[in-house]
């Protein structure tokens, strides 16, 4: 039976780490400021926020709302960013994405300063990625992947690692980030011949597909530790699944993240870490 790398393990240890860094804001009248800004009253954006407060207000960090009508014009959307860039007292900001269709994704995100761009979506963030340096963040979801394997001491040296999915939330930055780590890395997509081969043939098995339990036997080897960053709702059973389906991979592999309980919640306390170092790098830049 495979080991089940538990996210909130990992979470712990994020907290434990970033703890000081809260602390010794606090010492200075500074307090970690997260923004989330809301456009409509999507589900899946409002259960995210609801968990994001909660982690934060667990952590010493405040929240600030900002909630949208889901008609606001883009004028209106792009003053708000405009204010919360220039707001000396919020620190990060996370927007939801997708936005409705009648405004631009583009225009939004070049707006957004990066040093607040805590869940990586500025081409500055991303760029940063790619090239390794500390321009801003990477996605927090690519980064809670990162995150999983370090706490399980998984080396990823000289590893074949294989991704499913070429997202620019976790695929493509994931493997920049793995590179870094000295891994082996092949993304697959929909276009991937003989995909199912290249998944077996990995040792560490990336999946981040967004279809519900795609991931089958016929993809998995034994001895892989898999990543399923998938968060799906199964209609038939009544219950959240992964990309990958668990009953298959349990058999057969080392090492496996659950759904829920695995990526996604580490995901949102990497959020957090995030708006506590943009309040350090933010801080320390206004001393100098």
């Amino acid at each position: 039976m495979a080991d089940i790398l538990k996210g909130a393990d990992v979470v712990e240890a994020i907290k434990g780490r970033m703890q000081p860094d809260v602390e010794a804001l606090k010492s200075k009248g500074i307090t970690a400021t997260l923004a989330i800004v809301r456009v409509g009253e999507n589900a899946d954006d409002i259960s995210y926020e609801k968990t994001a407060i909660k982690r934060c207000s667990a952590s010493g960090v405040a929240v600030k709302n900002i909630i949208l009508p889901k008609d606001v014009t883009q004028d209106t959307l792009m003053q708000n960013i405009i204010a919360l860039n220039e707001d000396n007292n919020v620190h990060g900001v996370l927007l939801f994405r997708p936005l409705p269709s009648h405004l631009s994704d583009d225009a939004v995100r070049a707006v957004l300063s990066p040093e607040k761009d805590i869940d990586g979506i500025t081409d500055s963030s991303l760029a940063g990625v790619f090239t390794g340096s500390n321009i801003g963040f990477a996605p927090c979801t690519a980064q809670a992947c990162m995150e999983i394997l370090e706490y399980f001491s998984i080396d990823c040296t000289g590893k074949r690692v294989v991704i499913l999915g070429r997202s620019l939330v976790v695929g493509k930055p994931v493997a920049m980030m793995l590179l870094g780590k000295n891994a082996t890395v092949t993304v697959c997509h929909t276009k991937t011949v003989d995909i199912e081969k290249v998944a077996r043939n990995a040792e560490i098995l990336i999946v981040a597909t967004g279809q519900p339990e795609k991931v089958t036997a016929e993809y998995l080897s034994p001895g892989q530790v898999v990543i399923d960053v998938g968060i799906n709702w199964n209609e038939k059973e009544s219950k959240l699944c992964g990309d990958v389906k668990f009953s298959d991979a349990e058999t057969v592999v080392s090492a496996i993240t659950p759904v829920p309980g695995g990526v996604g919640t580490v995901t949102t306390s990497v959020l957090v870490s995030h708006v506590v170092n943009a309040a350090k790098k933010i801080t320390q830049k206004e001393i100098k």
